[in-house]
């Protein structure tokens, strides 16, 4: 673990940053008191590859509860919007071309 003050970080900031993702913890100091860390980060969180992932990941830290019965075919809906399939269609359609 390295300290450094406001102004040498500064004036080296890309040595600390680089010293950082190699897995270093940088005290930051002003006027020798400790007020920062420059360090890895601590909680990298990968792309999750569905809601299906998201949920058991945080079901697995105790964040949420799974289901104590099974769905028996439920699923979710939305209410409608009033239009009929072919239109709400032909707007998503040019919703996605605006983009």
């Amino acid at each position: 673990m390295k300290a450094v003050g406001i102004k040498q970080l500064k004036s080296r900031l890309s040595e600390y940053v680089r010293l950082a993702r190699a897995g270093e913890t940088i005290l930051v100091s002003d006027r020798d008191e400790v007020v920062a860390e420059l360090g890895p980060p601590r909680h990298q969180r990968p792309e999750p590859e569905s809601v299906a992932a998201v949920l058991e990941g945080l079901a697995d830290r105790d964040l949420v509860t799974r289901a104590s019965q099974p769905k028996k075919g439920w699923t979710w809906k939305a209410p409608a919007l009033g239009l009929r399939p072919e239109a709400a269609r032909k707007l998503l359609d040019e919703l996605r071309d605006d983009r």
